[in-house]
């Protein structure tokens, strides 16, 4: 079964909300789109064509490589279809897999014994043709087989991913509440920040926007922080189409971008944190890291771009009443150091929001895990005109 050149269908997901995003990210990669849906986009190409794509997007969570579809209405019948697949050919006999799955089908009680199946299937296959049978586990570091179960439609996958690609590599210092890097990616993305103005992020925390905004500027991939996919332990793996991109993506970073990126946050921890995340990325130099509190932080007023806050929401951090006077005093930085910016708050909290005292000129969807978020996008004019004061709705 040669998969690496052969196309097929593809799909890449990722969180709800992410999937505009996502799918300017792969068109600009020059990937055609067959459609695209809430929590993804499919292309058809092959499983080569998915080492590019796993070392350059941001927003992506997995990219899946399909095999086989095929009708199964209970585990019996998924059994036999699964084993009827030349897995021999794809994961050696000494190898290690895992397998993951979506399943909705009303004669499975938890999606484990389905993976259970998958797995079975397949050991059964490879021990009867190679007389040996594979190891297999949870681990997502080695080949990962993914299973798509609705009622009676089946689909089975390589996941050429394995590890998320949500999480981009430099990150070895979370810090509390960290804003996960492809939801960072796809706000900034959606704020259409052009990577040269300033961009100025009040309460930092472990630095996660700030540093994605520095990648985004120099054009560095998260490829350059990962070296194992789950592609790279399957059968037909060319090690040198990996090595390949991973030139191309040092070739392509831009050494001469210089944006004024300025960071702050009152925690010194916070800030020593995102400094060390920012160094394993390689663009601490390109960030201004201050302590103090956000109104003190230094806005840059030669090159106007946008300032993004994602304060606390009152869900896990901060105390409420606190937290009205905190969203109040972001809407008066705004107004009074930002003229001629624009502003940008991220948060889950619509209650909050409003002590912001501007009225939103646009709110873009997202969710953070599970919660309902907004980014609220803010034209902070410049000039003493005086404007009537309304507040978000």
């Amino acid at each position: 079964m040669e998969v690496f050149n052969t196309p097929n269908k593809i799909i890449i997901t990722c969180n709800k909300r992410l999937s505009p995003y996502l799918q300017q990210e792969v068109e600009e990669l020059g990937f055609e789109i067959k459609r695209s849906f809430s929590t993804g986009v499919e292309l058809f190409n092959t499983l080569n064509e998915t080492i590019k794509l796993n070392l350059n997007l941001r927003t992506a969570s997995q990219i899946l490589y399909s095999i086989k579809e095929f009708k199964a209405s209970n585990p019996q019948e998924l059994y036999d279809e699964l084993k009827n697949i030349a897995w021999e050919e794809l994961i050696a006999f000494d190898g290690y897999f895992s397998v993951t799955s979506n399943v909705d089908n009303e004669t499975i009680t938890t999606p484990l014994f389905a993976n259970l199946k998958v797995k079975d299937a397949i050991v059964d296959r490879i021990k009867e043709k190679k007389d040996i049978r594979p190891n297999s586990g949870s681990d997502s570091n080695k080949a990962v087989v993914h299973l798509y179960w609705k009622d009676d439609r089946a689909e089975v996958f390589i996941d050429s991913s394995g590890e998320t690609l949500a999480k981009h590599g430099y990150r070895k210092h979370p810090g509390k509440a960290p804003m996960l890097e492809a939801l960072a990616a796809g706000t900034i993305l959606a704020s259409k920040w052009d990577g040269q103005s300033s961009f100025v992020n009040p309460m930092c925390g472990s630095g996660t926007l700030a540093i994605e905004a520095a990648l985004i500027a120099t054009n560095r991939r998260p490829g350059l922080y990962r070296m194992n996919y789950s592609f790279m332990h399957f059968i037909g793996y060319d090690e040198e189409v990996f090595f390949q991109e991973r030139r191309n993506l040092k070739e392509q970073v831009n050494k001469k971008a210089n944006p004024k990126i300025v960071a702050s946050d009152l925690s010194q921890q916070a800030v020593d944190i995102a400094i060390m995340n920012a160094k394993t990325a390689g663009v601490d130099q390109l960030i201004d890291f201050q302590v103090c509190d956000f109104a003190e932080t230094t806005v840059p007023q030669e090159e106007k771009g946008i300032a993004i806050f994602n304060p606390e929401y009152g869900e896990r951090l901060g105390n409420h009443s606190q937290l009205e006077l905190t969203y109040k005093r972001v809407g008066d930085f705004l107004k009074q150091n930002c003229k001629g910016y624009r502003g940008y708050i991220f948060t889950g909290n619509p209650d909050l929001a409003k002590k912001i005292g501007l009225r939103a000129s646009r709110k873009v969807e997202f969710y953070n895990g599970k919660l309902d978020c907004r980014l609220l996008e803010y034209e902070l004019y410049e000039g003493t005109r005086e404007k009537p004061k309304v507040i978000y709705e």
